[in-house]
């Protein structure tokens, strides 16, 4: 599996259930963060994404999106709104239009304003992160996947997951005057929450990234010890023990990786 497969793993379940079938929402006493607080001085913005994503559809494409569009300008609720937001951003994620669908998930979140919806819209935003070329693209994304996440866990502070998904942000797109944000972060979230298996597979994902294959089997290891149903754990398990040159682990996880 290349980096972004593996990458875009992480959120697939979620953010399919997420933007098809919706979450379950509760009223929250807690604030928004300011998304300006994130997102100043962009290079490009969701207007300019989306007038090239248009530009780029073809005949059955643009009728979708049309019908799309009256149906949303027709909506005379916020349920309504959502339903058809949801919808548009799921288009664009099939339209391999990633930035564009996590802009549309992000106006969900606002309407929502669930962590969980914040969670699905970060989750998309880093997607798109992962696998753009374009600097301006890439800084879009990890600035709006940043803000996401950052709402999440304030509407959701006991859900760790949320924290984890901010490193790994950090971790794809890490600050110049802050490179070790991500790992710092996660080492804390590690000496806070020592059982939680999202953030040993996340500390797993960046041994991989930086090639500490040893590390990586440790913390993976470590995860899978705690929770087995996790299908990324054993992919990533996979590159490790490969890395690490043990072919027999290798092929055990990748036979378990291709099985889910």
């Amino acid at each position: 599996m290349n980096k972004a497969q593996i990458w875009a793993l992480f959120i697939a379940l979620a953010l399919f259930l997420g933007l098809y079938f919706g979450f379950d929402t509760h009223p929250s006493k807690h604030k928004t963060i300011e998304q300006s607080r994130a997102i100043q001085g962009e290079q490009t913005s969701f207007e300019t994404l989306q007038e090239n994503a248009i530009a780029a559809l073809q005949g059955e494409q643009k009728n979708i999106l049309s019908a799309l569009e009256v149906k949303l300008e027709a909506a005379t609720n916020d349920a309504e709104k959502v339903l058809v937001l949801k919808k548009l951003s799921a288009f664009w994620y099939n339209s391999k239009q990633l930035p564009v669908s996590g802009g549309f998930a992000e106006q969900v979140a606002n309407l929502e304003n669930a962590d969980s919806s914040w969670s699905v819209a970060g989750g998309t935003f880093f997607t798109a992160l992962v696998e753009a070329q374009d600097p301006a693209i890439r800084d879009y994304c990890a600035k709006h996947a940043v803000a996401a996440f950052e709402n999440a866990a304030s509407l959701a502070p006991e859900r760790v997951e949320h924290r984890v998904n901010l490193a790994l942000v950090w971790a794809e797109n890490p600050k110049p005057d802050n490179p070790m944000q991500a790992v710092l972060m996660l080492r804390d979230l590690e000496k806070q929450h020592p059982e939680n298996p999202s953030v040993y597979n996340a500390l797993g994902r960046l041994a991989i990234k930086t090639g500490q294959w040893q590390k990586a089997v440790e913390r993976l290891e470590k995860s899978w010890s705690l929770n087995k149903n996790n299908p990324n754990t054993p992919c990533l398990l996979a590159r490790a023990y490969d890395g690490l040159g043990n072919s027999t682990k290798a092929n055990e996880f990748s036979a378990l990786c291709k099985g889910q």
